[in-house]
């Protein structure tokens, strides 16, 4: 298992920038892995995933506002968000591509709104 722990939400106007963190036990390296939000009434969903090249992937709601990177050296996942909205509101985790059994972690909170 892979455990992972989230940081770096808060409370954003809408335009603006966030980032956040995630940092991981060992095996990290041998996966890819993804941020995923699961927004208030919503199912969960998978945002961005990055594989262990760093070969990235957005879903179509994030494409050219959001930036994933992983340092493999750190064992660190990042995502960068820009212009945000208020529909990006939601509770962010991490976890490995695609999440299986992998336990979740208790994800960072993320509200745009003015």
């Amino acid at each position: 298992q892979v455990h992972f722990a989230e940081s770096g939400g808060g409370l954003v106007q809408p335009g603006g920038s966030l980032q956040l963190s995630c940092t991981t036990t060992n095996l990290f390296n041998s996966y890819s892995v993804g941020w995923y939000r699961q927004a208030p009434g919503k199912e969960r969903q998978l945002v961005a995933r990055i594989s262990r090249s760093g070969y990235a992937r957005y879903a179509d709601a994030v494409q050219g506002r959001f930036i994933i990177t992983r340092d493999n050296a750190k064992n660190t996942l990042s995502l960068r968000m820009n212009s945000l909205k208020s529909e990006d509101t939601a509770v962010y985790y991490c976890n490995v591509d695609p999440p299986e059994e992998n336990p979740w972690g208790q994800g960072t909170r993320v509200t745009v709104s003015s």
